[in-house]
């Protein structure tokens, strides 16, 4: 089964509208000619309308970095899918390490989010992946084991390829540490397998991404291993001129 790359640029809490804007229009033309990669900017929430505007007509598609699972009510700093629905976003990270570690993000909140993310017609970004500690306990089998099981948990078998997601070794995440090939392609192989623990066919379809200090320099090896359909990129995201270039890496 075909599944097409999508390279995803988090931009995490930088970029004013106004710097967004210098940036989308720097970004537009470099990437105007590529075919066969799906692309979108992660942006954050003060930046969204801006950026559907001026993406509308293009191959960027715009994604939210977070979400509630609730259509509405009193959670103050928060928003919902039909809120972001109405922007014409069309994506939404859940479940970033960053959410997780500083926040406070549970697996929980994430087996909510998941569903009605889908629900809206937006793509979900889910983002596993293991700490350091973790990684040199042995233990990055047993962490991915748990999230995928738990987080996907609501998801039904044939919405499960609808979802993509992220792996992130935490060890790699703003470090400049990479994982090498090596265990990208096994740590994303397992994820792939844990999928196809409930549905062979959907786990052919799911795009797993690799994400942890992609940068142009390393993005053409990692984006050649066998499972790996794509990248979240963090830092290389934040200039127009080294994302497109990633992007061009992922083109087949």
């Amino acid at each position: 089964m075909t599944r097409t790359p999508l390279i995803a640029g988090n931009w995490k809490m930088y970029k004013t509208e106004r710097q967004a804007e210098e940036y989308i229009q720097a970004l537009l033309p470099r990437v105007s000619a590529v075919n066969g990669v799906d692309v979108a900017i992660c942006v954050p929430f003060t930046d969204l309308r801006a950026m559907v505007d001026s993406a509308r007509g293009s191959r960027v598609e715009v994604y939210a970095q977070n979400m509630h699972h609730e259509p509405e009510g009193p959670f103050t700093g928060e928003v919902s899918a039909p809120m972001l629905s109405e922007l014409d976003v069309r994506g939404v990270v859940l479940g970033h390490s960053e959410r997780r570690a500083l926040f406070g993000e549970t697996d929980k909140a994430l087996a909510l989010k998941v569903p009605v993310a889908l629900a809206a017609g937006m793509v979900p970004i889910l983002c596993v992946g293991e700490t350091e500690e973790e990684r040199d306990g042995d233990e990055t089998d047993r962490k991915l084991r748990q999230q995928i099981r738990d987080d996907l948990a609501a998801v039904p078998g044939e919405r499960l390829a609808d979802v993509v997601i992220a792996y992130e070794p935490i060890w790699a995440i703003g470090t400049g540490r990479v994982a090498s090939p090596e265990q990208a392609q096994e740590a994303i192989a397992f994820i792939r397998a844990l999928v196809g623990d409930r549905d062979s066919e959907a786990a052919q379809g799911t795009r797993i991404l690799y994400g942890g200090s992609v940068k142009p320099d390393n993005a053409a090896e990692l984006l050649a291993l066998a499972d790996v359909d794509g990248a979240l990129v963090g830092g290389a995201s934040l200039q127009a001129e080294s994302f497109a270039q990633i992007v061009a890496a992922a083109t087949p």
